[in-house]
């Protein structure tokens, strides 16, 4: 039997919310300013003055990032800062121009591309709904979520014998979605948006819409121990971050949470880990307390950032695919990723703080490394600390089904996350 306490099972409930509420990273976003702003978080509007004080607790967001801080009781033009960062954006699929396409027999088909590095073969026969914003020529933008309205169906066992020999798809030609049949003059998935988003199809200037599974997240398995959900990566890491600020209270440090567009397509934009967003809120918030370049680089070279993303748990099935020594296991709590050619950005310093707010939290933690015959993947723990020169560290939750549209952790290990980067920013 497995004894989940009833604040993890909470703490998994409100993922669960989190999840549903944020089809797209611009309502991941806004979900995360929208629960801030509940807890008294002051939102930031970047093109105003920031007038900041101590004590004070802000949210402000870019696009499908949000950064949130909570200040001290004293602040100087050296404070450092710690940071717990993550990102919005999931592997999906998004709406090319001219979605609206038609296919033999009839049927409405949609355009788009792949998004990031999703498992395709996972997104098939399923209902999907499509989610992003849409933004009029007069440059007004509006969140739409459509209902249940596209699924990439598999062609039946019948018509491709050799399916059993390993399925192919080509992105191109194999994952075009069905969504209705009738005529082809009808299939406008255009004015389906343009009526979710209460204005006319002829005042779209730009769309950004993206498809995300409907089928709810929710726990399973014996004792309800395991939880199965869409966008775990890495809104799991999103999530504990917005709980963690929220409830911050620092004392020496800058406490905050960042949480990055676009990681998984490499951060290179103006709201991603690799473009300008965080070093300007930074900048801003100490040269509101008189910082200088020296000021600012005596701060950063005090400061801590933890970057959390899912990682592998030991795959039953493959377990020769992971380290021999080192099995995250589900339930075993967060792991602390360790890569020798810096994928990660984990050095002693930041193992050593991170294992001490493990210790400090009483949450337990483990060690991943990939096989020396798997290269890993990467995060936006590095991409931070070459831009920002701030210590690093790389950390997450165990996971298996990483970037299928389904993926599955351990009901306990969110709440473990969370309880940690509170460690973390309460310094």
């Amino acid at each position: 039997m497995t004894t989940i306490p009833d604040d993890a099972r909470s703490h998994i409930d409100d993922l669960a919310a989190f999840v549903t509420a944020s089809p797209s990273s611009y309502h991941a976003a806004a979900e995360a300013r929208r629960r801030l702003e509940e807890s008294g978080f002051v939102p930031l509007v970047e093109h105003d003055e920031w007038a900041l004080t101590p004590g004070g607790k802000y949210v402000v967001v870019r696009e499908g990032s949000v950064i949130a801080f909570v200040l001290p009781g004293e602040v100087t033009a050296t404070t450092p800062f710690q940071i717990v960062g993550a990102h919005t954006d999931s592997p999906s699929f998004k709406l090319k121009p001219k979605p609206s396409t038609t296919g033999a027999g009839g049927w409405w088909q949609l355009g788009w591309e792949v998004y990031g590095g999703p498992l395709v073969n996972s997104w098939l026969d399923r209902e999907l709904c499509l989610a992003g914003r849409i933004v009029t020529l007069a440059g007004e933008e509006h969140f739409v979520k459509t209902a249940p309205i596209a699924r990439i169906p598999q062609l039946a066992i019948h018509l491709d014998r050799q399916v059993g020999d390993g399925l192919k798809l080509d992105k191109q030609q194999h994952t075009a979605p069905v969504w209705g049949l009738g005529d082809a003059e009808s299939a406008d998935i255009v004015a389906v948006l343009a009526r979710e988003a209460g204005v006319a199809p002829e005042v779209i200037g730009g769309m950004d819409i993206v498809a995300a599974d409907t089928q709810p997240p929710r726990p399973f398995g014996a004792d309800d121990a395991l939880f199965a959900s869409g966008r775990l990566d890495n809104l799991l890491s999103a999530h504990a971050g917005v709980v963690a600020i929220a409830a911050a209270s620092p004392v020496e440090a800058i406490a905050m949470f960042a949480a990055f567009d676009h990681e998984e397509i490499g951060s290179a934009s103006r709201s991603g880990a690799a473009g300008p967003f965080h070093e300007e809120v930074l900048s801003r918030i100490l040269a509101a307390f008189g910082a200088g370049t020296e000021d600012r680089a005596r701060s950063f070279a005090g400061s801590l950032h933890v970057s959390s993303d899912v990682g592998h748990a030991v795959h039953p099935n493959y377990a020769d695919r992971h380290d021999p020594a080192n099995h995250p296991v589900a339930g075993g709590g967060p792991i602390l990723k360790i890569n020798a050619n810096q994928r990660y950005a984990t050095d002693a310093h930041g193992a050593a703080a991170w294992q001490a707010a493990c210790r400090t939290a009483g949450v337990p933690t483990q060690e991943f490394v990939s096989n020396n015959a798997m290269p890993c993947g990467s995060t936006i723990g590095p991409i931070s600390a070459t831009r920002l020169g701030i210590r690093t560290v790389d950390v997450g939750v165990p996971i298996l089904s990483m970037h299928s549209a389904r993926e599955l952790t351990a009901v306990v290990d969110p709440w473990y996350l969370t309880r940690a980067m509170s460690a973390i920013l309460d310094r």
